[in-house]
Parts: C-alpha cells; sequence; structure tokens
C-alpha cells in the first residue's frame, strides 16, 4: 500500500516522534518499502546571525544528520530501507518539499495536542495535513 514513507523528527523532543516512528516501521516492514527521517532547522534570524560562530549552521546541520543516523540505526530497518536528511527553513513548508522530491506516498508524523505550549507544533501538523500532496498519518501520544 504505502512504499516510500517520510518521517519528520523534531530533534529537541525525541520521545514525542516515537510513536510515529514506530507506526513508520511497522508499516515499512508490511509493505516492504523505505522510510525517510527528516529534521528540518530553523533558519537563524538575522538580529542573531552577529553573535554566532560563521559556521554555525553547517555545525547545527552535521549535529543533526548525526543524531538522525543514531535515530535510523536504533529503527532496526537495513540502510536499504532507511535514509535521512536535514533541511533549513519552515518546518511545514520543508516537509512538504522533501515528501515531493522523494515522492513520498505517506507522511508519518506526531503531534501533540494543540495547547498554548505546543500551538506552533500543532500548527505545523495542521499545515501538512491541508497541503501535502500525498496521505499524512498524525500519530498522538
Amino acid at each position: 500500500m504505502f512504499k516510500n514513507l517520510l518521517v519528520p523528527v523534531d530533534l529537541s523532543d525525541t520521545d514525542l516522534v516515537k510513536p510515529a516512528i514506530d507506526a513508520a516501521i511497522t508499516i515499512t516492514h508490511t509493505s516492504g518499502g523505505t522510510l525517510r527521517l527528516l529534521s528540518v532547522m530553523p533558519l537563524t534570524p538575522a538580529g542573531l546571525a552577529q553573535f554566532v560562530p560563521a559556521d554555525f549552521e553547517t555545525q547545527q546541520i552535521a549535529s543533526a544528520a548525526e543524531a538522525l543516523e543514531i535515530v535510523a540505526k536504533e529503527s532496526g530497518l537495513d540502510r536499504d530501507h532507511v535514509s535521512t536528511a536535514v533541511r533549513t527553513g519552515s518546518i511545514h513548508h520543508e516537509i512538504i518539499e522533501e515528501a515531493s522530491a522523494i515522492g513520498a506516498d505517506l507522511i508519518v508524523m506526531s503531534s501533540h495536542r494543540p495547547g498554548l505550549r505546543t500551538y506552533f507544533l500543532g500548527a505545523n501538523a495542521a499545515h501538512v495535513v491541508r497541503h501535502a500532496r500525498c496521505s499524512v498519518l498524525v500519530v498522538r501520544q
């Protein structure tokens, strides 16, 4: 059914994304498909850029890529069935762009119930659900 899955990973809250990864792994095992783990790094605000090292974004991307590789290894999937990517920009936009770039037929993502503390995470999930060109499975804790 679903052969090409994308799972956005919030590296600052890996406990939140664990149910989505588990669901995606189950679907991948069943379908024999592939899983792409994606982390989106926000752009450094212009006002903050003067206070960080020149290679700050490069370091952040490398750190995120390393952390995603650990998540990929912990998934238990072999390297032929799991890959990773790091993008920089608006979270919901980059998720949708990555899904399009890899031809994803399912995005599996976690979301809190939107509340004051998690409003923006909820907003990203809602935006992806509304605008993705493929199916989206939102897994709640």
